[in-house]
Parts: C-alpha cells; sequence; structure tokens
C-alpha cells in the first residue's frame, strides 16, 4: 500500500509540529481565506490535530472584496466540513480604508480571528504563510529600508497565532491540494499589480531567482530566521539597559541619560522606542528617523530643542534625563525648520 503524497505527508508534518505545546483537548482553529495554502493547512490540521489529542476547527473569512464572495466562503466551509472540521465557522467582514486596501484588509482579518478564537475558547488560531509569504516579507523590509525586527520577518508564533508552514513552500501547498482533490480557490487580488505584495511576487521575486539562482526564497527565509535570533537576543538586552535606566525605586520620570547613553546606539533606540510606544506614541506613525532624532538627545547632544512624535508626545532632554511628555503632534524635519 503506498503513503500519502509527498506534499501532503510534508504539509501535515509541518502542522504536527506547530501544535506542540497545546494542551490535549483544547480547539485549534485553522484560518481559511480558500486559496492552496490555507486549505492544504486545514487538511494538515484535521489529520494532525487528532492525533495530538486536539479538536479541529476552522474560520472562513469572507472580506466581502469581490463578486459572490459568500459562495467562496461557503464553497471553502464546506470543503472544509467535508474534512472532519468542527467547528467551521464564516465571518464576513467589512474592510476599512486605513493604512491601504492590504493592511485594512490584514487588520479586518486579525480582529476576526480573534474574536472567532475567543468567542470559541481556541487555544490557538493557525495561519497558512508559507516560505514564500516570508521571503515577500524580508524582500518587503528591505525595500523599505526596515531593521531587524522587520527583516526578521514572520514569527512562528505570536499573540494566538501559529505559522506552521513557514518552512513549507507555496507549490508545496499547491501539490497538496492537488492530491487531496481540493480545490483551491485563486483570489484575483493576488495578480493585481496595484498592490506591491503582487508585484513583488509576480516581478521582482522571480528576477531575483533568474539572475540568482532558485534558492533565493529559501535564503530570504533563512535569513529572516538568523535576524529573528539576533533581534531577541538585542530585546532582551534592551531588557536589561531599560531597568538601569529606570532601577528599582527610581521615583524620577524619565530616563537617566547615563545609562541609556552607556549602551550600543541598537540597544539604545530599542529602549526608546518601546518607551516612546508605552508613553503613547501612534506605533503606526512612528519613524525610524523620528526614534534617531530622539536618540540624538543622548548619544549626539548639542542643546537641541524637543522632538515632536505622533500621538501628540514631547521628548526633551533635561538635567540627566531624557523625558517623554505630552506636547504638540510629530512635524517633519522640514516644518521644524520653517519655524526655526
Amino acid at each position: 500500500m503506498t503513503g500519502p503524497a509527498p506534499a501532503v505527508t510534508e504539509v501535515r508534518t509541518a502542522v504536527a509540529a506547530g501544535l506542540d505545546g497545546i494542551p490535549r483537548g483544547r480547539l485549534v482553529l485553522a484560518a481559511v481565506s480558500g486559496g492552496a495554502d490555507s486549505l492544504a493547512l486545514a487538511a494538515g490540521l484535521a489529520f494532525a490535530g487528532p492525533r495530538a489529542g486536539l479538536r479541529a476547527g476552522a474560520v472562513v473569512v469572507d472580506h466581502q472584496l469581490q463578486p459572490s464572495s459568500d459562495a467562496v466562503a461557503e464553497a471553502a466551509a464546506g470543503a472544509l466540513r467535508s474534512l472532519g472540521l468542527a467547528p467551521v465557522q464564516v465571518v464576513a467582514v467589512d474592510v476599512g480604508e486605513g493604512g491601504g486596501p492590504e493592511a485594512a484588509a490584514r487588520q479586518a482579518r486579525y480582529q476576526a480571528l480573534r474574536s472567532a478564537a475567543a468567542d470559541l475558547d481556541a487555544a490557538a488560531v493557525l495561519l497558512g504563510h508559507t516560505l514564500d509569504d516570508q521571503a515577500e516579507t524580508v524582500l518587503l523590509g528591505l525595500a523599505r529600508g526596515s531593521g531587524a525586527r522587520s527583516l526578521s520577518g514572520m514569527a512562528p508564533q505570536t499573540e494566538g497565532f501559529r505559522r506552521p508552514l513557514l518552512g513549507v513552500s507555496r507549490s508545496t501547498t499547491a501539490a497538496c491540494c492537488d492530491a487531496l482533490g481540493l480545490v483551491p480557490w485563486d483570489d484575483p487580488h493576488n495578480t493585481e499589480r496595484r498592490f506591491a505584495r503582487a508585484r513583488l511576487r509576480h516581478d521582482a521575486l522571480p528576477a531575483l531567482v533568474t539572475a540568482l539562482g532558485p534558492g533565493v526564497p529559501q535564503a530570504l527565509a533563512r535569513t529572516a530566521r538568523l535576524l529573528r535570533d539576533d533581534d531577541e537576543a538585542l530585546e532582551t538586552w534592551a531588557d536589561e539597559v531599560a531597568g538601569r535606566c529606570r532601577p528599582a525605586g527610581d521615583s524620577e520620570p524619565g530616563l537617566d541619560i547615563v545609562a541609556l547613553g552607556a549602551a550600543p546606539p541598537a540597544v539604545r533606540r530599542r529602549v526608546i522606542r518601546r518607551s516612546l510606544l508605552a508613553a503613547g506614541a501612534t506605533a503606526g506613525r512612528l519613524t525610524a528617523e523620528q526614534v534617531g532624532r530622539v536618540d540624538d538627545l543622548v548619544g549626539a547632544w548639542k542643546g537641541q530643542g524637543p522632538v515632536a512624535l505622533p500621538g501628540g508626545i514631547q521628548a526633551r532632554r533635561c538635567c540627566g534625563r531624557l523625558y517623554l511628555d505630552p506636547g504638540q503632534d510629530a512635524v517633519s524635519p522640514d516644518q521644524q525648520r520653517a519655524k526655526e
């Protein structure tokens, strides 16, 4: 008797590893769009979940961005039920416009998945991001001039979500669906060049593969893993520095300049960034340039005035401390020079 196709085995093995540590008897959900990646993920969960003593269900998210999207969602739900997944919940979301269509859809999707997980008391939600998605994420970060945090890509686990397929290629998930007789839905948005990820997927990454060889996606995903280790080490170091900047029993507001200035720039900027966010700076609008200007108050002090930041925060240096106070919203360097 022949066993399952190699692609099916690879997906099942990856999903089984991704379930490690979840207590027996708990519910695990697969997030499904109807595409090959999420269908293969759901099939892997249907197989590996019960064998790990877990209940396996799914949530189908309908973004309502195309005609008949409800029919696509119901078809996906039917396929999931045929795999033995239960419960299978279909959730329609309203996609806003904040941050662009891709970011808005992602925000609506994650909110729906968190709500479904809470309502169903699920221990985790599995996401179908693949090795190719990870490679694309790294390239997007490079194009934006991002640091190690962004270049480390998507985490295998974060805030109740797990991504067991980050080491599995997109071609493998397609082959898995084909072997199991699952018919994926091809989202037309995936080929629309107005989206940065679509341009990257169909133009930039294939060009890199042509120029550098077929191992580019694997190398980019490996880079993400290595940078994640580095970033986690730097974050641990930043924890220690933050403790020295405001030691136990220190009732003074702000951060001690001497303790902060003794840290290397990469660590110091991490402490500054997290302190700004804790003070109320707007995460989506806080740029590396703005963090750098606050860092200059520590490492390149020449008597410069306060730095205005998104979220109505001002950073200023006074009496050996770095203070983060309520103030005016962020202004650009050009606007600042015009005022001066």
